[in-house]
């Protein structure tokens, strides 16, 4: 029998991805870091995915040693304000396998659900590797694959790669986010090539989510959520548009609108994401979006010189006034006070 949060993954969920919240100074502020997990629960949220890419790689540096207060902040928070409703829980796993195994039992102290298992560190090691890694990390936790941008550190994979990687049991899914249409189409095939029906497919394309999650793939296979670092703002209007498309893909609709609406959020990530510069302002990007808003305290990254880049404050600004059915200012307006208490 699949478990109850198997079951809640597979049929899709809108997934953040948790940025840390730093004082102006660098500081954790664990008050805004609660409010933001708060806001995403309240905003309707299906999981949240925490110790990743937005959550910043370099909480795992000694000098820091935010690893595990956050993995436990967040597991903590979520207990008491997502509700009886289920409620996935992702941390991220990263590194050599020793590693990476020891962030797995961590998490699974815990009470997280799976692990998001980062290639990075893996750019040259030969894929048969990478996949004995992910075997040993699944007899810890079940395994959700990443196929993680090269701009940020990710690596291209064969075919062949991923279906046997979709092949082995441990693996609950694949958050394919290789920002590359020949890539995410290589990943579709591998799994109905594995077969794997239990197997649950998530969009981390970031430039292109609505046609990832509308799009009737080859061999009948569909995207069915978003793990995202966009989703980790305007989220409470990340839920019911998820919700829109679930009931337009069943339907048998997808009318010309969703064609536009698939640009305003391609050119609003582009903005947040810093697509112009290569990406290097994509974390402080999102920060921003949340900083304008109340939910943490400032754009600051953990690394000093992670910055907005020149001309991107403004092109968030830009968006958000051309795209307010994306933005959900008021909402965490009327609720930023309770959050942060």
């Amino acid at each position: 029998m699949i478990p109850p949060w198997r079951d809640h993954f597979l049929k899709g969920q809108v997934i953040p991805a948790l940025p840390l919240a730093l004082h102006p100074d660098g500081q954790w502020s664990e008050r805004h870091q609660r409010a933001l997990i708060r806001y995403y629960t309240d905003s309707g949220a299906g999981g949240l995915a925490v110790g990743v890419h937005s959550t910043q790689f370099a909480i795992r540096e000694p000098r820091h040693a935010l690893f595990e207060p956050v993995l436990r902040l967040a597991a903590e928070t979520i207990t008491a304000s997502a509700g009886p409703q289920p409620f996935i829980r992702i941390a991220g796993a990263c590194g050599p396998t020793p590693a990476a195994a020891r962030e797995a039992e961590l998490a699974a102290s815990l009470g997280y659900h799976a692990v998001l298992l980062s290639p990075g560190g893996w750019q040259h090691a030969p894929e048969e590797e990478f996949l004995a890694h992910t075997r040993s990390i699944s007899e810890i936790l079940p395994v959700i694959g990443f196929y993680l941008q090269t701009a940020v550190g990710g690596r291209a994979f064969s075919r062949s790669f991923w279906q046997r990687f979709a092949a082995i049991p441990g693996v609950a899914g694949i958050k394919i986010a290789p920002f590359n249409r020949y890539q995410t189409i290589d990943v579709i095939h591998a799994v109905t090539n594995a077969g794997r029906h239990d197997l649950a497919l998530y969009t981390g394309n970031d430039d292109n989510i609505i046609a990832d999650l509308l799009t009737p793939w080859p061999g009948g296979l569909t995207i069915t959520g978003g793990l995202l670092g966009q989703w980790g703002v305007w989220t409470s209007k990340a839920v019911p548009l998820l919700r829109e498309i679930h009931n337009a893909r069943s339907t048998g609709t997808s009318p010309a609108e969703w064609l536009s609406r698939n640009a305003a959020l391609t050119d609003a990530n582009a903005a947040i994401f810093d697509a112009t510069n290569h990406f290097h302002g994509c974390i402080p990007g999102i920060l921003e979006v949340l900083r304008r808003q109340g939910l943490v305290p400032s754009s600051r990254c953990l690394d000093p010189s992670e910055t907005l880049s020149e001309g991107q404050a403004e092109e968030i600004s830009r968006v958000s006034s051309a795209y307010p059915w994306l933005t959900d200012d008021a909402f965490v307006a009327s609720n930023l006070d309770r959050w942060l208490s």
